[in-house]
């Protein structure tokens, strides 16, 4: 099961319940720049529909979730350099495990707080009395203004006035993907009130969602997984609303460290 939060263009926030036909995801998530969205969604259609035959196929394959940002101050963006081959040998080396963090993949071109920005992830265990539940957060950071960055309270961003981008201004016209993923058994609407969290961390750290920001944040859970199962009737557990409080604190602290990660793990790029 999963929701999306969307802050569009114009730095609204508008939120809503995404769910399939099967109350979940169909294929993983991919995130890539803006303008290889359209190959990265295909590319995905095709490596599934050339593994599942006949009565194996499932529909949820041709609805992929592909989310971008955009890199084009420091990627010839309409060279169109993501090919189909790339997808296929993402899919195909995917593992388990520690995430590579920086420029790798999609980050590898993105700026944050006029630092070298790119992919970053945290995650954070619950206590053995609020459930034990983990949370994990992944994030493309390509947003934000230097004066505004603070991390762990301390206005660092004000501090640091030099080592800004050549020819880039001190604008928040930048974009953060967000994707939160969680053990605790949470229903759609619940976890489109976890996904809304990823905002308090990212504000936390100095990002205001300035006009022409596109956000995006998912969350989705991996309890329940009888749901996408046709066998009868599914039973699923949930979380009490009056125990989802640490979780939301934990998506916080995890996507405020993802973003630091992100930062500190990428490396300087030349234009």
């Amino acid at each position: 099961m999963f929701a999306a939060w969307f802050v569009n263009g114009n730095g609204e926030m508008t939120g809503t319940t995404w769910v399939d036909e099967s109350g979940g995801l169909g294929s993983p998530v991919r995130i890539t720049n803006t303008h290889s969205v359209g190959i990265v969604r295909d590319a995905v259609i095709e490596w599934y529909s050339k593994r599942m035959k006949g009565s194996d196929y499932s529909g949820d394959i041709s609805l992929p979730v592909v989310a971008e940002t955009w890199d084009g101050f420091l990627n010839d963006i309409n060279g169109f350099h993501v090919k189909k081959e790339h997808v296929f040998e993402a899919m195909e080396s995917a593992t388990s495990g520690p995430i590579r963090e920086g420029n790798v993949g999609g980050g590898t071109g993105m700026v944050a707080h006029q630092f070298k920005g790119g992919t970053g992830t945290s995650s954070r265990k619950l206590d053995a009395n609020d459930g034990g539940y983990t949370v994990g957060v992944l994030v493309q950071a390509n947003y934000g203004r230097r004066s505004l960055l603070s991390i762990a309270g301390v206005p660092v961003g004000k501090e640091i006035t030099d080592l800004m981008p050549v020819d880039k201004e001190d604008k928040d016209q930048g974009s953060i993907i967000v994707v939160v993923a969680t053990d605790a058994p949470l229903l759609p609407h619940q976890l489109e009130r976890l996904v809304k969290r990823v905002s308090l961390g990212i504000g936390t750290m100095g990002g205001r969602g300035g006009n022409s920001s596109g956000d995006i944040f998912i969350a989705f859970s991996t309890a329940n997984p009888e749901v996408s199962k046709n066998e009868g009737i599914a039973h699923l557990e949930m979380l009490p609303n009056d125990r989802i409080t640490p979780l939301f604190e934990a998506t916080t602290a995890a996507t405020e460290e993802a973003i630091v990660n992100a930062m500190i793990a990428a490396e300087t790029m030349e234009v």
